[in-house]
């Protein structure tokens, strides 16, 4: 049997005014937890971008088209498509990745999804934990 794993990381901070939309889509991002002070030259942001794109079109992108269009090393980007994957955003489609779903407003809502099923299992697992311990 193999496992999946799937790592949600939400942010809470609040948001700044009067921001364009790079900037907005930083801050979107970031509050997905999709970035970190460690990604110095953006480079997950670019590929996320990249992915935001090609969402209008529903194409999705190989790693080498990626590289091509961020000016990044394909090893890059395969490092960040694979957080992309791992944290829900981004979905393989045969050697090409692309958004899971087609907006950004759907995509909030799918880890809203993901995020409740994950709470729910834990939930139930403390549920067991309590009654084999006699807790309340």
């Amino acid at each position: 049997m193999i496992k999946v794993y799937q790592k949600i990381t939400i942010i809470k901070g609040k948001r700044p005014e009067n921001l364009h939309i790079n900037q907005e889509l930083q801050w979107l991002g970031s509050s997905l937890g999709l970035f970190n002070i460690r990604d110095k030259d953006k480079s997950c942001f670019r590929v996320f971008i990249e992915m935001v794109k090609s969402a209008k079109t529903q194409e999705p992108l190989s790693s080498d088209e990626i590289a091509f269009r961020t000016a990044l090393s394909r090893g890059t980007v395969v490092h960040h498509i694979n957080r992309l994957i791992d944290s829900g955003i981004v979905v393989n489609k045969g050697k090409r990745y692309m958004l899971r779903v087609d907006s950004l407003k759907e995509l909030v809502s799918e880890v809203e999804k993901d995020i409740v099923k994950v709470l729910n299992t834990l939930k139930n697992v403390a549920e067991d934990i309590d009654n084999k311990l006699g807790l309340k």
